[in-house]
């Protein structure tokens, strides 16, 4: 079930703002409450609220004689009382995204926005930033959606980390294959999650050298050893801070001249 809902109040209202000024204002206007606090007052005319108070701090009513809302947030307090109440109401909700599949548990529609969520039953799965699901690719056996993401390689893994684990399938293409660059360090680059992605040395903490995995594929070696990748904004060593990543490009490019 989603247990997020927007919550709408509509009727004859004074509303008043109160912050570093007052305002206030009389009419019939719709009030909308967002699952994250944000409060929103519209009335008849353009397309900005005549008051509002983003994620407030907290948000608090009373539905005894018509209705009463008090929002927070700072110094700031949206005060809201219906006169003449024509409505009262709470409606599920969930964000709104790009169609990319259809939920095997409920048949609702996938969609993605921050990761991709099911607008029936409200699941969720996180995907990388980068990642791409594209109409074209085959269900995973369980009947979601698989993503293309590239990290080292371009990998098609499903949605649900815990039927196919992005993680599982760099460790097993990367882990050990770069040498730790330090010098009088023997040891390998280990695949491991801190946060995202990361190559780090097998001998930490005695040895605390690691880099974060980017998005791209892997295309050649730097001058310093470690592995070039190409990203969607150019040619960069594994270590984001080398400044030799494209020794190799441009020599194969001088031998492609002559």
């Amino acid at each position: 079930m989603i247990d997020d809902a927007i919550r709408v109040l509509a009727g004859d209202c004074t509303v008043i703002a109160e912050g570093d000024d007052r305002q206030e204002y009389r009419g019939r206007v719709t009030t909308i409450v967002k699952p994250d606090n944000t409060v929103l007052v519209h009335d008849i005319d353009g397309y900005q609220p005549v008051a509002w108070l983003t994620r407030a701090d907290s948000v608090s009513s009373d539905r005894r004689d018509g209705f009463t809302l008090v929002a927070k947030k700072d110094t700031q307090t949206l005060r809201l009382a219906a006169h003449d109440q024509d409505g009262f109401a709470h409606y599920p909700s969930s964000a709104a995204g790009t169609p990319v599949g259809t939920c095997p548990d409920c048949g609702g529609a996938l969609v993605r926005s921050s990761g991709v969520h099911c607008v029936g039953c409200g699941d969720r799965y996180g995907v990388p930033a980068d990642a791409t699901i594209r109409d074209d690719q085959c269900d995973c056996d369980c009947g979601l959606p698989k993503m293309r993401v590239e990290r080292g390689l371009a990998f098609n893994v499903c949605l649900d980390r815990n039927c196919e684990s992005l993680d599982a399938a760099v460790r097993e293409a990367f882990d050990r294959e770069w040498s730790c660059p330090e010098p009088n360090c023997d040891g390998d680059l280990r695949i491991l999650r801190r946060g995202g992605l990361i190559a780090g040395c097998e001998h930490y903490p005695d040895c605390d050298t690691g880099f974060a995995v980017p998005a791209g594929v892997v295309d050649g070696e730097c001058g310093c050893g470690l592995p070039t990748f190409e990203t969607a904004s150019g040619i960069r060593c594994l270590d984001a801070t080398c400044e030799r990543a494209l020794e190799g490009t441009v020599t194969a490019e001088s031998a492609a001249d002559d």
